[in-house]
C-alpha cells in the first residue's frame, strides 16, 4: 500500500479537510441549504432551483455524497438526497473544535 503526506495527519484533520473541499463551492453549499430547508429533493428538484445543469448538480451530489454529508434513498426510479444528520453533526463538532482552539488574534 503507498504511503502518503496525509497519513502523517489524525483522523479528524484528515476528515475535516475532507467536508471543507466538499463545502468549498458554492453551488454545493445552495444544495446543502435546499436539502435543509426541504428535508428531502431529487435532482430534478435541485436543478429547478438552482442555475445549473442535471449534470452539474449530480456532479456536485455525488461530491457531497462521497464525504457522507449527504445520502440518497431510492424512491422508485428516483434517489431522493437528504442530509445525513450525524454526518453533519459530526462536521459541526470538528469545525467548533478547530475554531474553539485558542488562536492567536490577527491584525487587520
Amino acid at each position: 500500500m503507498a504511503y502518503t503526506k496525509k497519513d502523517e495527519f489524525d483522523y479528524e484533520e484528515v476528515t475535516l479537510a475532507a467536508y471543507a473541499k466538499a463545502l468549498g463551492h458554492p453551488a454545493r453549499i445552495a444544495i446543502l441549504k435546499l436539502l435543509a430547508e426541504r428535508g428531502k429533493c431529487i435532482c430534478g428538484d435541485i436543478v429547478n432551483e438552482l442555475p445549473l445543469s442535471q449534470s452539474t448538480v449530480s456532479q456536485h451530489l455525488k461530491e457531497l455524497k462521497a464525504v457522507g454529508l449527504i445520502k440518497g434513498k431510492i424512491d422508485g426510479p428516483r434517489v431522493s438526497y437528504y442530509v445525513d444528520e450525524e454526518t453533519w453533526n459530526k462536521a459541526r463538532i470538528f469545525f467548533d473544535r478547530m475554531f474553539r482552539q485558542r488562536m492567536q488574534p490577527v491584525m487587520v
